[in-house]
């Protein structure tokens, strides 16, 4: 072993250098990971012990620290040297916050960098650069109830009545049962601001203050399925005992949390969880942490712990009478990838989680033999006053990703849009237009 320094986060660091490339810290952590709950709680640790499988360290395993939603990953490598990493699980703001403290090397998130923290953290670099704003997980927030309360769909909009009070009972939202009982993660959780954004910020309210607050996902969950008049929102691992509803968005059909519907980010309650890696000053455990997490190795401990890992698949789609008939004709004969190219906000450009998964997609091409004339792409769009108009815009997204296919030798069958037909969300919000633009991958 040698002795070597490093500059790091403004401070000069004697790390000792090791069999695994990684270096180790003389004193404290080697990685400080603080943000979201959802990912903080398990995804993380178990994302950070498999890391350290990986780097070869042996008797891995979890401290307790004695405050809550915290937790200490401990390893040691082979001539006994100790590797410890610090995870801080207290909601996605929390991490932003740290990373501006230097508290903290790497952010989880689940829900995307605010504008305001991006420019707070122009020292650190652009967080939303690509290499810094990785996508590691796909989840779904399902709403919950009791087990046995009848009720089967709710649209966003009811969701909206009924989380900021003003609708009171079951019966008022077609169901039965009385009183409802809220309940809700707490200011600091990345669940509570995505679930803000995509339901009580698009209808212009605010969550009751009578709601019940949780830290923990866990908990909540718990909570309302001992509840019969209870409702909650919770990350997709986090159901447990309780119910999930189906969710209607806009003109989209009814859609229960599903793994593929949540892959593909139709679901209107699906969300992106993030790692934020600082551009500038980067520790190299947490370069290490986010390549693994997007290796195969690290996508399966993500399906693992309950996530939608960013695997690609294909999977057979059922036509139906609602489906315009060339796409119908589409699903008798080829085969639907489990995931959306979707876009920037007002561009054509693909966004940063679309470019890294043209690396996935044409890994699957090439893998299955499809490079010749065997896959189609499909474009949707948002409505337009001109459904002519629309038609374009859709088949134009489609060729964006064409091109970039491309460029690495496929040849494509087709490439076809269908406007603004077969919504997956309302499209009276940006949020909602940004998810109608999207592009299939078909393969036959």
């Amino acid at each position: 072993m040698r002795l070597c320094v490093v500059f790091f986060m403004g401070l000069w660091l004697p790390l000792v250098a090791w069999a695994g490339n990684l270096p180790i810290p003389e004193q404290g952590p080697a990685l400080r990971l603080q943000g979201s709950n959802t990912i903080g709680a398990a995804l993380g640790p178990a994302l950070v012990r498999g890391l350290m499988a990986d780097q070869g360290l042996l008797r891995i395993s979890s401290e307790i620290t004695g405050r809550d939603n915290e937790q200490r990953i401990v390893g040691q490598t082979v001539d006994g040297r100790r590797v410890q990493v610090d995870i801080a699980a207290h909601g996605s703001s929390t991490g932003f916050a740290a990373l501006k403290q230097a508290s903290a090397d790497l952010a989880a998130a689940s829900r995307p960098i605010k504008d305001s923290e991006l420019k707070e953290l122009l020292s650190l670099g652009d967080l939303k650069s690509p290499a810094a704003e990785q996508v590691i997980a796909i989840d779904g927030l399902a709403i919950i109830l009791h087990p046995y309360n009848p009720l089967r769909q709710l649209d966003t909009v009811q969701l909206a009545r009924i989380f900021s009070g003003e609708a009171k009972t079951w019966e008022a939202v077609g169901g039965t049962g009385g009183p409802i009982h809220l309940y809700a993660r707490d200011e600091q959780s990345g669940t509570y601001d995505t679930f803000k954004e995509l339901v009580l910020s698009r209808q212009g309210k605010r969550l009751d203050p009578t709601a019940r607050r949780f830290e923990s996902s866990e908990q909540l969950s718990d909570a309302v399925s001992q509840d019969p008049q209870g409702i909650g929102f919770i990350g997709l691992p986090y159901v447990r005992q309780a119910k999930a509803l189906a969710i209607v968005d806009g003109a989209s059909q009814p859609m229960l949390p599903l793994n593929h519907l949540i892959a593909t980010e139709d679901y209107p309650l699906s969300r992106r969880l993030f790692f934020y890696l600082p551009p500038w000053g980067t520790n190299p455990w947490a370069e290490a942490l986010v390549a693994f997490t997007q290796s195969d190795k690290g996508q399966a401990i993500v399906a693992a712990n309950g996530f939608i890992a960013q695997t690609v698949q294909a999977m057979a789609v059922t036509p139906n009478a609602l489906m315009p008939e060339g796409y119908q004709a589409l699903s008798r004969h080829a085969q639907r990838l489990n995931v959306n190219f979707r876009f920037e906000e007002g561009s054509a450009n693909l966004d940063n989680k679309a470019h890294q998964d043209l690396g996935r997609v044409l890994d699957y091409i090439k893998q299955h033999d499809k490079a010749d004339r065997r896959v189609t792409l499909v474009g949707f769009g948002d409505a337009k006053d001109d459904p002519a108009r629309a038609d374009l815009l859709s088949k134009l997204r489609a060729m964006a990703v064409r091109r970039e296919l491309v460029k690495y030798g496929v040849a494509l069958r087709e490439v076809r849009g269908f406007g603004a037909l077969m919504p997956v969300a309302a499209n009276s919000e940006d949020e909602g237009r940004v998810r109608n633009r999207r592009v299939e991958v078909w393969v036959y």
